[in-house]
């Protein structure tokens, strides 16, 4: 345990693979803190639903102990896709095939958080803590808060996202744009709100695609529904359009426009959204990117090789960081932090580059003019 005993370690990020690290530490006996800008745990709107894959989120669990709580807050059947085209055809369900349970379950964001919560030591993750700044002090890292709060960390985790403020003091690369930008919203009792796309979700999930664009739509455990409606535009879309995405109306102008060919139940989504849409232009990091490794910092997650969710891997990559960069921090075999790290670092660029590509290749096949044939392939 040579690389984290005695050792102080700041977790910076409380998403999925922050908080997965932090519990496998601490089972090894490690003195970890997660820092978290959130002001607590539900300050924010949870996204869609995720699927967990054997392999990499569910492996990381199994790692943490916590695959009891797991199975008993996972969504059963709410794996099940239907593939509809823009005039809402059924091109195929998967609600009329015997499925594997356990292929790739899906589970809330807010139980898995819950999950992973619950199995700190209290007062591991320290709220409301929005990093500002660090500087280096010997061995050691002095980090800055928005709080006020200033603390001394003998190794630094990144987990903070893909607006990473610590990923610059590891390396100036920057992501590219993908080509598609996607627009969030969410529809709170959706049974009432909005039942013509209830009826067709059907406590799964809607790949709807059409003429070079998608709308991907997830039911929630608790009777909301999200969608993404994904198409290609310039980067700099969102603010040339001059869309005010906080009004609702306007919104609902652009997409009766944009969609002009998709049949009006889709309208409904739009039409009954339950809060501010948010514009997402989508980024990828470069395929071959490199860096030098440092003593007492390293990265995990989006931070480290954002891409877009066009494949699903997001948050299994970043469990899967966290299970392998904690293995490689209690191994015994490395001589000392900095070589420790540049192998964890080397194996997971090399996974992540090659899941981008795919991610890449899927992107650009859901918004062209094959993209049913291409899923059916795939799911099929």
């Amino acid at each position: 345990m040579n690389n984290i005993k005695n050792k102080k370690i700041a977790i910076v990020g409380g998403g999925p693979g922050g908080l997965t690290l932090a519990r496998l530490l601490q089972m090894n006996g490690a003195d970890v803190k997660v820092y978290e800008r959130d002001i607590n745990k539900d300050a924010r709107a949870k996204g869609a639903t995720l699927d967990l894959h054997q392999d990499s989120g569910l492996k990381a669990l199994q790692e943490a102990g916590l695959m009891d709580a797991f199975n008993a807050n996972f969504r059963p059947g709410a794996d099940r896709v239907r593939i509809i085209d823009k005039d809402a055809n059924i091109v195929l369900d998967e609600h009329d095939t015997p499925k594997r349970e356990m292929d790739r379950p899906e589970i809330d964001r807010g139980p898995l958080q819950n999950i992973l919560l619950d199995s700190l030591q209290p007062g591991t993750v320290v709220w409301d803590s929005h990093f500002l700044s660090m500087v280096s002090q010997g061995n050691s890292w002095k980090l800055e808060f928005k709080n006020g709060l200033s603390v001394i960390a003998d190794m630094v985790i990144a987990a903070d996202g893909a607006n990473s403020k610590l990923r610059p003091y590891i390396t100036p690369i920057k992501p590219f744009y993908s080509g598609v930008t996607a627009i969030e919203g969410a529809v709170h009792h959706s049974e009432t709100a909005s039942p013509k796309m209830h009826q067709l979700l059907k406590g799964g999930k809607i790949f709807g695609m059409g003429n070079e664009k998608t709308l991907i739509v997830s039911s929630k455990g608790d009777g909301s529904l999200v969608f993404y409606a994904g198409l290609k535009t310039d980067e700099n879309w969102v603010k040339d359009s001059g869309i005010d995405f906080t009004d609702k109306a306007q919104v609902l102008a652009w997409f009766k426009t944009a969609y002009a060919d998709w049949d009006s139940v889709w309208q409904e989504l739009f039409e009954n959204a339950s809060y501010a849409f948010v514009a997402r232009p989508q980024y990828c990091m470069p395929f071959d990117q490199t860096w030098e490794a440092l003593p007492n910092l390293t990265i995990l997650g989006d931070a480290a090789h954002l891409m877009p969710p066009y494949a699903g891997e997001g948050v299994n990559m970043a469990m899967q960081d966290a299970l392998e960069l904690s293995q490689y921090l209690l191994s015994e075999d490395f001589a000392d932090t900095q070589s420790t790290i540049a192998a964890y670092e080397a194996q997971m660029r090399v996974r992540a580059s090659e899941i981008a590509m795919i991610t890449m290749e899927s992107t650009a096949a859901l918004h062209s003019p094959q993209a049913i044939d291409f899923l059916l392939s795939i799911i099929g």
